[in-house]
């Protein structure tokens, strides 16, 4: 049974507009769902995960033999369980750990613990809520009680593959998924994605190039991608040599790098 309810309107307190959907709100709301402390173990179908290079905090990690050797296993067999550039398989050094990043969908279950979150292009995204979990919906504060099943939410937090201990919840953001997800090319096992750009890629942009970000600016720039491109999860932020940034995306089979400037602006994205 949840336990807590929307902020009034009149709250002197209450955030602007423009600040809704951002981290460093100046209010928190500590409730959690339900009063008991068992976990909620809730399957899920994994998304699949794009096999580029992590990133570290200074430069992106290298790919190990052992994962290049998976790679062109997968490319002999012609099969792989994650999503991949031309349909190839990657390793687990392919996912980030616990870096910024956020998803967005219609909420498909609510626990104890957090929900479901199913993106427009298919695949399940397990979400954490915590006490520090910020909620927003429209340019009110909320609770936990706003997030129900069927409900379009944003969320931007810590992602581990394709789970994510929220940072904050945007609940019917000002995204249009039918238009957002039209850009985005759905991960289907064994298919490949397509090898095409769009927009400008920065002309110093090399693949596992960046430092990672994290903070305001990693949120800026992860709602900017889904904006424009609905589906999939968005597992880590890293900022290039000329202050752009790229937005590692995984889940899906295009686009799995975009390209956002200083200004959080997408201007394009590629393979």
């Amino acid at each position: 049974m949840k336990s807590h309810s929307a902020a009034s309107s009149h709250d002197p307190d209450a955030p602007s507009q423009q600040e809704i959907g951002h981290v460093g709100r100046r209010w928190r709301v500590f409730h959690r769902r339900g009063l008991g402390v068992s976990v909620v173990l809730i399957p899920v179908v994994a998304l699949g995960v794009a096999a580029c290079g992590g990133s570290s905090s200074t430069q992106t990690a290298t790919t190990t033999p052992a994962a290049a050797a998976t790679t062109a296993v997968a490319k002999a067999s012609g099969s792989s369980g994650f999503a991949g550039h031309a349909g190839l398989g990657g390793g687990s050094n392919a996912r980030s750990t616990n870096a910024a990043g956020g998803s967005v969908g219609t909420v498909s279950a609510v626990s104890s613990s957090g929900f479901t979150l199913s993106p427009p292009k298919g695949g399940t995204v397990t979400v954490k809520e915590t006490a520090s979990t910020v909620y927003a919906q429209g340019a009110q504060r909320a609770s936990a009680d706003a997030v129900t099943k069927g409900t379009e939410v944003l969320v931007d937090g810590k992602v581990n593959s394709t789970t994510i201990t929220a940072s904050q919840v945007v609940v019917k953001p000002a995204i249009n998924l039918q238009s957002a997800s039209a850009n985005v090319i759905g991960f289907q096992k064994g298919e490949a994605g397509g090898s095409k750009s769009v927009g400008q890629v920065p002309a110093d942009y090399t693949q596992g190039s960046g430092k990672l970000v994290s903070g305001t600016d990693a949120t800026k720039a992860t709602e900017a991608a889904l904006k424009a491109y609905a589906g999939g999860v968005v597992d880590r932020v890293v900022q290039l040599s000329n202050g752009d940034y790229e937005v590692h995306h995984i889940g899906v089979n295009w686009p799995h790098h975009i390209f956002v400037n200083k200004n959080f602006k997408v201007i394009g994205a590629n393979d």
